[in-house]
């Protein structure tokens, strides 16, 4: 892993990424604080961003599926050339050209289905809840109303339930397996860092299905729509 540097604000009016911006710039973009959004304040995100979850698609019959891959330019060629040589007798052609076209529709909805799995799997290791600073307090809510400005509160053992941008923390430790495949924790800091930074290096960041090792932490969630949001 590389050694992000540690910034400071600048006169530099270009737009900068919420790992290179200091809290209090963060804080300030998306018209949050440390004391949390109120109640009505969140509503209203939620009403305009939407929930925090995965988008999901009404699944199809596994026959329906696997009759999809057949709609497809090759297999419409290889499908003609198969008729064509049944008129024309050859038998043997025929039946190697219907063994291909239904061997490549196979692998395909084999590899679709395994993928409509993966996702079920990431869906399945998201919290179900979050902790949040609102109206002052601590509260409980469910991590599909995590809004744009929450501040989230991360207990040791606690699964991460949104992509945010950490301003507070307190010898905290994160696994970071899942998206990284590291089994090493992380140490965490709120340092602004300096760079076009990848995933695994931006350090004053936590994201979606990460696990905090020992240490509480207060955190909160970058603007939508950058990277890092909810």
């Amino acid at each position: 892993m590389n050694n992000p540097k540690f910034t400071t604000p600048s006169g530099d009016t270009a737009p900068r990424q919420v790992w290179q911006q200091t809290v209090d710039a963060v804080l300030a973009q998306t018209k949050s604080q440390a004391a949390g959004l109120s109640s009505a304040d969140a509503a209203e995100r939620l009403n305009t961003c939407g929930p925090n979850a995965l988008p999901e698609k009404k699944g199809k019959p596994g026959w329906l599926r696997f009759l999809a891959h057949f709609n497809d330019v090759l297999i419409y060629v290889l499908l003609a050339a198969a008729a064509l040589t049944a008129i024309m007798g050859h038998w043997v052609d025929t039946l190697v050209i219907l063994g291909v076209t239904v061997i490549n529709a196979l692998i395909g909805h084999i590899q679709e289905s395994n993928a409509e799995k993966s996702l079920q799997g990431i869906r399945n290791m998201l919290s179900s809840d979050a902790r949040v600073q609102r109206n002052g307090k601590h509260e409980t809510i469910p991590t599909r109303d995590l809004v744009p400005g929450d501040i989230v509160i991360l207990r040791a053992g606690d699964r991460v339930p949104a992509d945010m941008r950490l301003i507070e923390t307190h010898n905290l430790r994160v696994e970071e397996a899942i998206l990284t495949g590291e089994s090493t924790v992380v140490d965490k800091i709120t340092d602004a860092l300096e760079g076009d930074l990848p995933l695994g290096d931006r350090v004053n960041m936590v994201f979606s299905g990460y696990t905090s090792a020992p240490a509480p932490a207060s955190r909160r969630s970058p603007p939508q729509g950058s990277p890092g949001a909810v």
